[in-house]
């Protein structure tokens, strides 16, 4: 199983949304709120040039924002 992080906030609706894919698809992933976690949005921010959410690192492979088609690509999923 892939290693799945996404850097989130409370109010991101698109972020919900990666979650919801995630859970529907039974892939564990790691969520870290970057708007509590300085070092998350640091981190985040290093990996993806990006300050907007999500941002959803997949075994070092970035994607930003939620990207369905990408995701299932990454993930191969049907």
């Amino acid at each position: 199983m892939a290693k799945v992080k996404i850097y989130t906030t409370t109010t991101c609706v698109y972020c919900k949304m990666a979650k919801e894919f995630f859970k529907k698809n039974n892939v564990e992933y790691e969520e870290l709120d970057v708007a509590k976690d300085a070092n998350a949005r640091d981190e985040m921010i290093q990996k993806s040039g990006q300050m907007g959410v999500p941002v959803i690192d997949i075994d070092g492979k970035v994607i930003i924002g939620f990207d369905e088609p990408e995701l299932k690509k990454v993930l191969n999923l049907p």
